[in-house]
């Protein structure tokens, strides 16, 4: 069946992301002059606006740094998962990610829930990171 929800639109800043969710791998660029991991992928550091970087492979864990519970679909592909959880995940390495969080009742997700990441195969071309309970 072909996926019918909308796909990320992958340019040079965000290919080797999206290149690593394909290996089921979360990649973070790291600036190599002051360490700071940061998402989105940009071609300079915020923090010391170095162009040095490097990309690294984070740990998939973390916990819910807040949520929401959508219970109207605002786009028609969405419309068979609802109720669903979109969330912000505080990643160990300390960037936040926007996902879902699935694997679970909506109701059950709460605020510091820890987390990890799974990947769903939606294509030949993406995997997505989505998150669920942590073990």
């Amino acid at each position: 069946m072909e996926n019918l929800k909308p796909l990320p639109k992958v340019n040079a800043d965000t290919r080797q992301f999206w290149d690593g969710c394909k290996s089921h791998e979360l990649r973070f660029q790291k600036c190599t002059d002051c360490g700071h991991i940061r998402w989105p992928a940009s071609i300079i550091c915020p923090l010391c606006h170095s162009d040095n970087t490097k990309w690294i492979v984070a740990s998939g864990k973390g916990k819910v740094f807040t949520f929401v519970v959508y219970h109207e679909a605002y786009h028609p592909a969405f419309e068979g998962d609802l109720p669903y959880v979109v969330a912000i995940v505080e990643l160990q390495e300390g960037q936040h990610f926007l996902t879902n969080i699935v694997g679970c009742d909506p109701g059950e997700v709460r605020c510091e829930m820890p987390v990890e990441v799974i990947w769903e195969d939606v294509t030949a071309e993406f995997s997505l990171p989505k998150f669920k309970p942590a073990q």
